[in-house]
């Protein structure tokens, strides 16, 4: 009976209100059209054999009786584990003036300034802040390699104010200027990890002159990049999340909409899983790290400090950063002869001379490490960097995921600065000369001096 009376209700609603000539169709007519214009993406989220006028209006119900029924039970689910709330700490990062004004956040650990052999800069990723740098490095090994860490909060992360405009090109002279300001006064390395690899990218590119070389892990590029093949953009594409691709979506269309969810999740005041938070799946090494106790206090703590501001703006600005156009693409920086040509007798000389000719792109090294189980990073983001970079040196780590190599593995680490920097060394020696610390060019140079006039 209650079934006949809903097809009753059905019928009396199609022939009198929805008809063409009835005041609501009149009047909402048009405006529902052009909004379900702007939601037909959405339609790509269901099955192909699902007519989504029939489809949407079920799911619409159903999500109804969801919200209602977690409403319900709620308060009542005694069983249900207690979720931490994001805590507030007091500031504690040591900053710097930038040239315009602001203030940049940092943390170093390692060997001190005047006795670093190696300076490595990291930019952190997504959700993440300067107190990452690389999780669970021991202070021994990276005295061992006479290694500087310097990690950073990006803008309007952590303890660093916003930028009003930022971009790549302004995220490398952020670095450059923090590198200046704690007195690396030479060449540095740059890590990028995840999210943070954009960053990196963008220092080879716009401050290449003090750059000595890169490390990316687990490396992320625009998944719209338009010189990736069909196969490219098919892997990425179809091995991502919907959630993620939504984001993406949104990112690059609709960014306004990514305050609606940051607000539902990270910045909701409590703490969830990382893999719901970053919209990614885990692998099997994965999902071991991620449920231990030590992986859980810093990640924890390193979102605390990520969403300390309360602000979507700074995560808006990241998530934009990489789906948009980069200013450059990662070609760029392969190493590639360049002619400067006005006419056809330099070109005709510039074949039988280098006179007029030079190396452009990144000329240092540049060594990546990607795990074979990462289901947060597409093989085909892989396969793209290695078909336009093939001067960079791949690593490829089978078993490996997104989080397992880079995260509390000290024979990661060791493998890492192995490659690098070569074999351990320890902090630069302190020769004394006037009281005055000689650098390592300095001490050659006097040594040159000594056995000469000794001859």
């Amino acid at each position: 009976m209650v079934l006949e009376l809903g097809r009753g209700c059905r019928d009396i609603l199609q022939q009198t209100v929805v008809t063409e000539d009835s005041f609501v169709v009149q009047k909402l007519g048009g405006p529902v059209a052009r909004v379900s214009s702007r939601l037909r993406f959405l339609n790509e989220f269901l099955p192909e054999d699902r007519d989504p006028v029939h489809a949407w209006p079920v799911i619409f119900f159903v999500f109804i009786l969801a919200l209602s029924a977690l409403n319900l039970n709620g308060g009542h689910d005694g069983l249900a584990p207690a979720v931490k709330k994001v805590l507030v700490h007091p500031p504690s990062a040591s900053r710097i003036q930038l040239p315009d004004g602001r203030h940049l956040a940092y943390r170093e650990i390692g060997v001190p300034a005047d006795k670093a052999r190696f300076s490595l800069m990291a930019p952190h990723s997504f959700l993440s802040s300067r107190l990452a740098g690389i999780p669970g490095v021991k202070i021994p090994l990276l005295e061992e390699f006479g290694v500087r860490l310097v990690s950073y909060d990006l803008p309007g992360f952590g303890e660093s104010d916003p930028h009003p405009s930022r971009n790549l090109n302004s995220s490398a002279f952020d670095m450059l200027h923090l590198a200046d300001a704690v007195g690396v006064d030479d060449k540095f390395w740059v890590l990028g990890y995840s999210g943070g690899s954009i960053h990196a990218w963008a220092a080879l590119r716009y401050v290449p002159h003090r750059i000595a070389g890169a490390a990316v892990v687990a490396p992320m590029i625009n998944p719209y990049e338009p010189s990736m093949t069909k196969e490219e953009m098919r892997s990425i594409w179809g091995e991502s999340l919907p959630r993620r691709k939504l984001m993406y979506y949104l990112a690059r269309r609709l960014p306004k909409l990514l305050s609606f969810f940051y607000r539902r999740s990270f910045l909701s005041g409590k703490h969830g899983r990382i893999e719901k938070l970053m919209s990614v799946s885990l692998g099997r090494r994965d999902e071991i790290l991620t449920e231990g106790a030590t992986f859980e206090d810093f990640w924890h703590r390193d979102v605390e400090e990520s969403v300390r501001q309360g602000n979507t703006k700074p995560f808006i600005e990241e998530a934009i950063l990489q789906v948009s156009n980069w200013g450059f693409s990662l070609a760029d920086l392969q190493v590639q002869r360049k002619c400067y040509r006005n006419g056809i007798f330099p070109w005709l000389k510039s074949l039988y001379s280098l006179a007029e000719c030079e190396l452009a792109g990144f000329l240092g090294p540049i060594h990546i490490w990607q795990g074979m189980d990462d289901q947060a990073v597409p093989q085909g983001m892989i396969d793209h960097i290695s078909r336009v970079l093939p001067g960079a040196t791949m690593h490829k780590l089978p078993n490996e995921g997104h989080f397992s190599f880079f995260f509390f593995c000290d024979e990661c680490h060791r493998q890492i600065f192995s490659t690098l920097f070569g074999s351990p060394q320890g902090p630069l020696e302190q020769a004394m000369n006037g009281g005055e610390i000689l650098s390592e060019g300095d001490m050659e140079e006097q040594s040159l001096a000594t056995d000469s006039t000794n001859k």
